[in-house]
Parts: structure tokens; sequence; C-alpha cells
């Protein structure tokens, strides 16, 4: 079936899916409700195989592991714990929240102002590479793979005043124009985060694998308290206190050998 036939229209009868896709049990074999479609953008949006590059990136990570800070999976853990609680998972959290919301509202204005805030705050040049980089690419990767035409206006505005924009904002705004349900939304994002960084930690130390999933799931009452915290206080003043990962990101810039871009 050729691509341009696919849909994933929430108004599309069951009976126009049942035959758009010749499944033979009739409209109750194909009926997808609305929580199933956003979870499949969420899984495909947070995907490793997303096209934005995040697997390039360690937010530092690799520097630490450079210095001994982190070794074991335990220091792991506490490392990625703290980037979230106090570092750029709040903060990104919070900008996603903010962004979906404006978006849902129509106001581009105050995405544009949004976009500014968020890539001003970041507090390394490999960081800012990083979250622009990865931010210009998942509106792209949207515009172009999903058909959400906003996407690509969002990217225009932000080019015409020259206002680069990064991740947070980038997915937390198309999120909201998909309509995704913003509790989902939020924790796939700051989960995403902390998986990449885990995988990242996997491959720097390194660890085997079960350990990297061991430190995962050990972080799950992380992730949840930090995406919850952004939504119940979306205006809250931006900013972190993450000063050993913002000070191995500037270090980063200058180390010799590297595998990662941050």
């Amino acid at each position: 079936m050729p691509i341009t036939a696919i849909t994933t229209d929430p108004a599309m009868t069951a009976e126009g899916q049942a035959l758009l896709y010749g499944w033979p049990d009739g409209p109750a074999a194909c009926a997808v409700t609305t929580d199933m479609q956003s979870l499949h953008q969420l899984l495909a949006w947070t995907s490793p195989s997303f096209p934005i590059g995040a697997f390039s990136y360690s937010h530092g990570l690799e520097q630490a592991v450079e210095d001994g800070t982190v070794g074991t999976a335990e220091t792991l853990a506490a490392w990625i714990d703290g980037v979230l609680r106090f570092g750029a998972g709040r903060t990104d959290a919070g900008f996603a929240v903010r962004a979906a919301r404006q978006a849902r509202a129509g106001d581009m204005a105050g995405l544009v102002e949004t976009a500014i805030v968020s890539s001003a705050l970041v507090p390394a040049g490999e960081r800012a590479l990083e979250a622009r980089q990865q931010g210009r690419s998942f509106l792209d990767a949207v515009a172009r793979g999903w058909a959400l035409d906003k996407a690509a206006d969002l990217a225009a505005q932000l080019d015409a005043v020259e206002v680069p924009v990064t991740l947070p904002v980038a997915a937390g705004a198309c999120g909201g124009w998909a309509g995704l349900p913003e509790d989902m939304l939020i924790e796939a994002l700051v989960h995403a985060f902390a998986a990449n960084l885990v995988s990242a930690g996997v491959r720097l130390v390194p660890l085997g694998q079960t350990d990297g999933q061991r430190v995962l799931a050990a972080l799950g009452p992380v992730i949840g308290a930090v995406a919850t915290a952004a939504r119940a206080r979306p205006e809250a003043a931006p900013g972190g206190a993450a000063i050993l990962a913002d000070i191995a990101a500037l270090r980063h810039e200058t180390l010799y050998s590297r595998l990662f871009r941050s």
C-alpha cells in the first residue's frame, strides 16, 4: 500500500478504516482509540530512530566519565537524577508544557517568545548545538514525515526573526498541535531525555545493557515527578542548578578525544 493511502484521521469511520486496510473482521477489528493514536505518535517521536540525532549528544556526560565522576551504574543514576531534578530535565519539561499550551491556544507570538527564552538559557556552546539542532530537526521531521504544516510555519516564523528553536519547544508545540494528551506528552519527553543519557552512559563507562535498564527503571519515579511538577507550575521561572553538569558541558568543548558532540 502506498504511503499516501495511509491515514490516522480520527474523523474516519470504523467502516472506512475497515475498507481502507482490508481487514476481514469488520469495523471492530480495526477500531483505534484516540489514546492509541497518541501513543503511536509519541512512540515514534521519542524513538531513538526519530531523525534528530539524539544519539550523538551526551549532555556533558562524556566529560563526567572522563573525569571519573561517573563510572558505575550507581553514579550514572545519581548523575542523571541530578540533571533531571535540577538541570535541563526540569527546565526543558517546563518549556515543553508552555509550548504545548501555547500551540493549542494558537498563540504563535507566545511560542516565539518561549523559543527565545529557551534558547537563551542554554549554558554552553555544545549544549546550544544539542538543543537547537535537535529542535530544528524535530520540526522538519514532523512537518515532512507527519504532514504537520504548523511545524513548518513555526520554523519559518523563527527563521524570519533569526531565533533558533530548542527541542523542548519544538516537541511541546508539535504535541499541542497534534492534540496529544499533555500528561503523556511531557512524561514521554522527559523519559526520552533520560533514556538517551542512559544509552550514552552504557557506551561511555561502559556498562552492560542490563545495568542500563536497571538505571532507567530506577529513574522512573524521578521522571514522573519532574513531568508532574512541570505541568503543575508551567509559569514557574525557568532555570536550573545542575552546576557540575554545566561545568562538565563547558569542559567537554576542549576534550581532546570524544565520541559525542556534547
